[in-house]
């Protein structure tokens, strides 16, 4: 007999912390712009929910081939374990959630620095191994015990939203395992560990060839925005602005909607 594990069980986050550019080591450099005006210098670092991997990456080695002086880091895990590491006093210049759930954490705590504005969308898709060998065909099959399932936990923005939809189409999901971020859920599928996983349409594009996805109407039920902001406690406010600017310019969101996302509404 499987042990099942309950929806309510939340799984703890876990960060990871990745720095763009050389691994050479650099003396630590006043953050700003250059003395000559000529570009950014110092460490920018952003907090960006996992889903964000691929293309924020891109647009940090963007940013930095224009500002060779400046290092982007990044550090991407679910959503709630970003908001909790903020609000803990965890230095950081640049927060992007899953949801506004987790953005509403940081922003009632004072630490956003003005109004976040919600630059991408994004929706579930179901993940499967490429040869499909649950024979899973829709939502409904998250349901059948007999199948290997992965979600996300619910306090993460990717396990909120599937809990949604499972409510939308009156499904009592057995997921055998709560993914601490969706990335997670999706290296599960990756692995031929699950015959199914709830992720984000990105992810599965981001997959490519190595996965199979499923759309299903209820998705739209469970439309994730994507809400970004500085930080009162940046410490490179200039490169901070300048990766917000980055995001949401036509280039950024072209970036965007060529990973999967999906221009916002509104």
């Amino acid at each position: 007999m499987r042990l099942r594990v309950p929806l309510a069980l939340a799984a703890a986050g876990l960060l990871t912390l990745t720095a763009c550019g050389s691994d050479e080591p650099t003396q630590a450099a006043a953050a700003g712009t250059s003395a000559d005006g000529g570009g950014l210098t110092g460490t920018l670092t952003v907090f960006a929910a996992a889903s964000l991997t691929d293309v924020f990456t891109d647009l940090g080695d963007q940013l930095m081939a224009d500002n060779p002086d400046l290092t982007v880091t990044f550090n991407f895990a679910g959503s709630s374990a970003l908001a909790t590491q903020i609000t803990q006093g965890a230095p950081a210049d640049v927060f992007a959630s899953a949801n506004q759930t987790q953005m509403t954490v940081v922003t009632d705590a004072g630490l956003a620095d003005g109004d976040p504005t919600v630059f991408t969308e994004n929706v579930l898709e179901i993940a499967v191994p490429a040869d499909n060998p649950g024979d899973v065909t829709g939502l409904a099959d998250f349901a059948d015990a007999d199948l290997t399932l992965a979600i996300c936990a619910p306090d993460v923005p990717c396990g909120a939203a599937a809990e949604q939809v499972f409510e939308a189409a009156g499904i009592t999901a057995q997921p055998d395992t709560l993914e601490e971020d969706v990335r997670a859920a999706l290296t599960k599928v990756e692995l031929g560990e699950v015959d199914a996983a709830l992720v984000y349409a990105s992810d599965v594009q981001s997959a490519g060839s190595g996965v199979q996805g499923i759309e299903f109407p209820e998705a739209e039920d469970a439309v994730n925005e994507y809400p970004i902001t500085a930080l009162t406690a940046a410490t490179n406010p200039d490169a901070a602005q300048a990766f917000l600017d980055l995001v949401e310019s036509d280039a950024g969101q072209q970036a965007l909607t060529d990973a999967g996302f999906r221009s916002p509404s509104s």
